[in-house]
């Protein structure tokens, strides 16, 4: 097999580069919760991840200048939620800057380990905190957790996030 000489619309890696690709990737949402001292915090993920099954890790990735990073950098467990196709209105919640996002119509209870646990999700863990690894020019994390809990009995079919924008599967 031989290289093409003309690599046509190649482009030179840069921040947009990776956002085009990353636009064309449907992935799965997830929103992050974690408490200390009585304040829960969260925020909605895409950048969860699978990593290991035995001893059982998941990884996602967090900015530092976001308003839950305090609290997720100093934490022990954190949670993590997998939202159904009916939940686009909790996941923008959690995405959207200065939100209350435990308030009203929000519905969770402290689960194991003192995580906030969001009611009718499609799953859900608990996850020690085993590594918060520096990513980017040092303004990202990638955390890692083991799983210690969870309930993957929820009812529905998952949210995607595709070309800027929350998604359900199609028949």
């Amino acid at each position: 097999m031989t290289a093409s000489p003309d690599l046509g619309t190649a482009r030179t890696a840069s921040p947009d580069l990776l956002k085009s690709v990353f636009r064309q990737h449907a992935a799965g949402v997830a929103v992050i919760t974690a408490q200390r001292g009585g304040r829960p915090v969260g925020f909605t993920a895409t950048s969860l991840n699978s990593v290991a099954a035995d001893p059982p890790l998941v990884s996602f990735g967090i900015g530092t200048g976001s308003s839950s990073w305090p609290v997720v950098a100093e934490t022990r467990h954190i949670g993590v939620h997998i939202l159904g196709e009916h939940q686009q209105d909790l996941a923008a919640t959690f995405a959207r800057s200065g939100a209350d996002r435990f308030g009203a119509p929000t519905r969770w209870r402290t689960g194991p380990e003192g995580v906030p646990i969001l009611d009718g999700v499609l799953a859900w863990l608990v996850c020690e905190v085993v590594a918060r690894v520096p990513a980017g020019e040092s303004d990202h994390r990638i955390v890692l957790g083991r799983v210690v809990t969870g309930d993957p009995a929820g009812a529905g079919r998952p949210l995607l996030y595709h070309q800027g924008r929350f998604n359900a599967l199609r028949d």
